[in-house]
């Protein structure tokens, strides 16, 4: 995620970087999103808190980020240097964990949804630039991608998320997990003041140091 040099004025909040691959999922399906092949119903987008998102959607597809692990696979990635020779601290890492679940008022609705929804991101496994900086300008930098693909989950432990939330009713849910999502630190790195002057002192041989 790009962050301008102090001075610029285009300070970049890099943090931003979670909710803006959220959003750019969201986005992907819209953009996919052909009402011709879903005649009689006019589908909905959105990223939800599933505990607490009101109002629910009645048909179409909702992602929920329910969890967030740093990604313990490699070492985590050096800071950029920039021109005047300042560093950025070492990146953070992210591997996002999210629940995209089809909605439907009939079995039938839902299960066509979940079919065209995974299609769709089988589609496109590798979310770019212009992408995820279309709900939130500035915040990977041109050349950045996110790789988007099906997660792993227990159906034990989706059952117990969808008990958790609160939910009155189980709903078909698919799990995805978003790779290569990397925070910088707002802070460069303190090397000091560059070597100005040496000097050096001399003393006679049996003298006190």
């Amino acid at each position: 995620m790009t962050r301008a040099p102090a001075g610029t004025g285009c300070e970049v909040a890099t943090f931003r970087a979670i909710g803006a691959v959220c959003e750019a999922i969201v986005e992907l399906l819209r953009d996919d999103y052909d009402p011709a092949d879903f005649p009689s119903h006019d589908l909905e987008f959105r990223v939800v808190d599933v505990a607490r998102d009101e109002p629910r959607i009645t048909a179409g597809v909702s992602l929920f980020l329910y969890r967030v692990l740093v990604d313990g696979t490699a070492r985590a990635p050096a800071g950029r240097r920039f021109p005047d020779g300042r560093q950025d601290r070492h990146q953070l890492p992210l591997d996002l964990h999210l629940l995209l679940t089809p909605w439907g008022g009939e079995p039938s609705l839902q299960q066509l949804l979940a079919g065209w929804m995974m299609r769709t991101l089988e589609d496109h496994p590798v979310l770019p630039a212009g992408l995820l900086n279309r709900s939130t300008p500035g915040v990977f930098r041109p050349d950045e991608t996110v790789e988007l693909g099906v997660g792993e989950l227990a159906t034990e432990d989706l059952f117990q998320i969808w008990d958790v939330v609160g939910h009155d009713s189980y709903q078909l849910s698919v799990p995805y997990v978003a790779r290569g999502v990397r925070i910088e630190s707002r802070l460069p790195i303190d090397e000091g003041e560059p070597v100005q002057e040496r000097v050096r002192t001399y003393r006679r041989s049996g003298e006190p140091a």
